[in-house]
């Protein structure tokens, strides 16, 4: 018995999740008493997986087939689900990325495996009993999640768990796994990355603005913000739709749900369907001159006051901070 970890990479890298997610694994393997392996798709190379040794993994089987340098759903969920079975692991964890939603439940069914999605908590394990919190409702509210099937699927919540060295001597086993041609039925050919921008997903800092900029030419302090914390910049729906900014920055019900550890939302009143996606923030500081807008409900700071008096102050404050 052990536990399996996959490992997302992207262009051959490991972000900050990668990380967390084998962080939480090998906290689960310690808990049971059992070892820890993970699983690497795609082109990475060797010292790239040694640095999974820093937080705990003990084995990687490296994956480096051609075909599947690019993320396939079905056919690396296939590929998860036998390095599982080879390793003989009924624990198995990835983090609840984009990715990682929709390989979880593919791997579920493959494994025959219960699942709990976006978990928040280490599990409590007792035999073939596990339970974790994970969040419910849109992040209004929070589930305990049971399971009693002999193999597991948990899905890490990002920012959930935070980064633990637990540095282990780890080998590299270079492995070729069945792939079936139905598995590859449909293929990506090429995947085009803003790669100059923080990921929305895997940021720790958000800094976030709506209709109260009045137009897209006022985003420059925004942005001068976000630059200034390194943080990712996002949206709400009213924005995106008019075009004021990309639609792969807005955050919500509709468009991407994040847990940053600091969420700051600027000129956004607070509709129920933006506060679904962003309610799993650590802190959020809500800048806003209507003193009833439904977001200094949820805020843990609340500003009352216009964005351009106040962004620019804040601005002035950190720059000098910097100094």
């Amino acid at each position: 018995m052990s536990v399996l970890v996959y490992v997302e990479q992207v262009d051959g890298k490991f972000k900050k999740s990668v990380f967390e997610t084998v962080s939480y694994a090998k906290a689960i393997a310690t808990q049971i008493g059992t070892s820890l392996t993970a699983i690497s798709i795609g082109n990475v190379n060797e010292t790239e997986l040694k640095e999974l040794g820093k937080y705990g993994a003990e084995k990687v089987l490296n994956v480096g087939t051609e075909e599947l340098k690019n993320f396939v759903n079905q056919a690396y969920a296939s590929v998860i689900s036998e390095a599982a079975a080879k390793e003989s692991a009924n624990i198995v964890v990835l983090s609840n990325s984009f990715t990682g939603k929709g390989l979880s439940p593919r791997i579920a069914v493959k494994l025959g495996a219960g699942l709990i999605d976006g978990a928040t908590s280490l599990p409590t394990i007792n035999g073939n009993f596990l339970s974790a919190k994970k969040s419910a409702f849109s992040g209004k509210a929070f589930a305990t999640v049971e399971i009693h099937s002999e193999n597991k699927v948990i899905a890490l919540s990002p920012n959930a768990f935070g980064i633990k060295e637990n540095a282990s001597n780890i080998s590299i086993e270079n492995y070729t796994p069945t792939v079936k041609s139905t598995d590859l039925n449909t293929l990506i050919k090429e995947i085009v990355r803003a790669s100059d921008k923080i990921s929305l997903p895997d940021a720790e800092l958000v800094v976030s603005a709506g209709r109260g900029m009045k137009g897209p030419e006022n985003w420059g302090m925004i942005e001068e913000l976000a630059n200034l914390l390194g943080a990712a910049t996002a949206c709400s729906k009213p924005v995106s739709d008019a075009d004021w900014r990309p639609h792969s920055e807005h955050v919500g019900q509709t468009g991407i749900a994040i847990s940053p550890n600091l969420y700051i939302a600027i000129g956004i009143s607070g509709a129920i369907q933006h506060l679904a996606g962003v309610s799993s923030s650590k802190v959020i500081v809500v800048i806003n001159k209507d003193p009833e807008a439904p977001f200094f409900k949820v805020a843990d700071y609340g500003i009352v006051g216009d964005a351009f008096d106040v962004v620019p102050k804040i601005i002035t404050a950190l720059k000098a901070h910097k100094a």
